[in-house]
């Protein structure tokens, strides 16, 4: 069973930096790329960045284009997403999420490419 792993998350001031990390683990684990989406209270679930495994090709939400940094590594078969420049409008639950679709690195966006799912890191920006 594969098993994907959230973790960094936390309480920042507006201005502020966070790592979040991603660890896949189980048995076997394969995917083409992996996203990472966010969800704040009382609205969807929403894109936030994505990163395929080989090559390294990355997409942004325009929100978070210039802030954030998604990368990875293979060896550990794990993900991060730096957040720089913390907004209060930054603040959700945060997923990784694993894909097995062979894509446009632009279709990453969508959630329905995704199989797997973490429970969630919570981000808190104060203003």
């Amino acid at each position: 069973q594969v098993q994907l792993v959230e973790s960094g998350g936390g309480l920042v001031q507006a201005g502020g930096s966070l790592r979040l990390s991603c660890a896949a683990s189980g048995r076997t684990f394969s995917s083409s790329a992996m996203g990472w989406f966010r969800q704040a209270p009382g609205k969807e679930r929403e894109f936030v960045a994505a990163i395929r495994w080989s090559g390294g090709s990355t997409y942004y939400a325009d929100s978070v284009k210039g802030r954030f940094i998604i990368s990875r590594d293979n060896a550990k078969n794990t993900v991060y997403l730096q957040m720089n420049s913390l907004k209060p409008e930054d603040t959700a639950v945060y997923y990784c999420a694993a894909s097995p679709i062979m894509s446009s690195i632009y279709t990453y966006s969508s959630s329905r490419l995704y199989d797997r799912w973490g429970q969630g890191t919570q981000v808190t920006v104060s203003s």
